[in-house]
């Protein structure tokens, strides 16, 4: 089951987040195998937790990997309840020393921004084939970030991309990461 629900994470991230460039450093790293995928196994968020610092932990002593993704397969199907472990999930890392260090990203399959409708299309930018904690170097946030033109105009793009192949299409994608996960 565990291999099944990384390679599903990693036809996401191939299919959609590199295909379309969502995020415009993730093809350097999954070509170079940077990206660490864990699935977070356990009954309850004080488990899970503990799995965020462990991969703080382990990208603390092994900076040949550049990013972490926990993934939640059973736990956090509400969308709700995600937040709610996201909102203890960041101040966990701040009381662990890890400010300024890691920065959490956050996806769901039913992601949904505050100030947007749940059928907006912009909404696939954080939509995922399970919950997960994506759990990256600051430091090499801001590398990149100095020789990327204009990087400011990341979620404004993403947003007019997925608006534009619309959420129907985009929830046909989605649903194809999860069916076909020994597919390429």
């Amino acid at each position: 089951m565990n291999s099944s629900l990384i390679t599903t994470t990693q036809h996401w991230l191939d299919r959609f987040v590199i295909h379309y460039s969502i995020c415009p450093f993730a093809r350097r790293e999954r070509l170079n195998n940077t990206i660490r995928y864990q699935i977070a196994d356990g009954l309850s968020m004080q488990q899970h937790l503990e799995s965020l610092i462990i991969e703080a932990e382990h990208l603390d002593s092994q900076p040949k990997t550049e990013t972490s993704l926990i993934i939640f397969s059973d736990a956090y199907q509400d969308f709700d309840d995600f937040l709610d472990m996201l909102a203890i999930a960041e101040e966990v890392l701040i009381a662990q020393g890890y400010e300024g260090v890691y920065q959490l990203a956050s996806f769901h399959p039913d992601y949904c921004f505050a100030d947007a409708e749940p059928e907006d299309a912009a909404n696939y930018t954080n939509r995922s084939p399970y919950p997960m904690l994506h759990l990256i170097r600051e430091a090499s946030i801001e590398q990149v970030l100095e020789s990327y033109p204009e990087p400011e105009q990341i979620p404004e793009r993403n947003m007019r991309i997925t608006r534009e192949l619309g959420a129907s299409y985009l929830e046909q994608l989605l649903a194809g990461c999860r069916q076909a996960p020994d597919q390429s």
